[in-house]
């Protein structure tokens, strides 16, 4: 069945932390609402490419123009099934919106899948809604993640793990988007063959 499902998004969200699961979930059939605070359906975000090169943090490059389905302002919580944060640069100032923080509150509150992958779990701790779990994220959050009493996961040897802590879905980066968008589809209770 299909379920409905919000994405927070921002400019300089990761593009491929975007991009990837936006498509996956349509794909599977789901009905995906795309926002962005002060932003409107038709208008884009700006994304950022993070990329893994041998330096000791990732690179940074600009991205595609990511497309809003949905206007931010119109959205109800309760009306969705699921919540997808994206990572790269939006998390970091989008946590300072008291609706974002009070819509990942709703969707943590009422123990629907919440999807959060790199920098998104930022918005995960500012929500202060991890108290007690266990929480995956890019090794440069992880401190955040501690301060909001989390148990910080850390990624494998090449970033595609996730984690599930029952409504909670985690990864540290997009190399993880195979293991963290199954994770989310089974919490959703999207059956897919293999």
């Amino acid at each position: 069945m299909a379920k409905k499902i919000l994405l927070l998004a921002g400019d300089f969200v990761e593009d491929y932390e975007v991009m990837v699961p936006f498509q996956m979930l349509v794909m599977a059939g789901h009905r995906v609402d795309a926002v962005c605070p002060g932003r409107k359906a038709g208008d884009t975000v700006k994304t950022a490419v993070h990329d893994f090169e041998g330096d000791q943090t990732y690179t940074e490059k600009p991205g595609h123009c990511f497309a809003l389905n949905a206007d931010f302002d119109a959205i109800d919580p309760a009306g969705y099934d699921g919540l997808v944060i994206p990572g790269g640069r939006a998390p970091e100032y989008l946590r300072l919106e008291p609706k974002v923080l009070e819509v990942v509150r709703h969707f943590a509150e009422a123990e629907k899948p919440i999807a959060a992958i790199c920098h998104g779990a930022q918005l995960l701790s500012a929500a202060r809604m991890i108290e007690g779990r266990e929480i995956s994220c890019y090794p440069a959050v992880a401190p955040e993640v501690e301060l909001a009493g989390a148990k910080y996961i850390g990624p494998n040897a090449d970033y595609s793990n996730a984690h599930v802590d029952r409504n909670f879905v985690t990864a540290p980066a997009w190399p993880a988007h195979p293991a963290w968008m199954r994770a989310f589809l089974e919490l959703l209770g999207t059956r897919i063959e293999t």
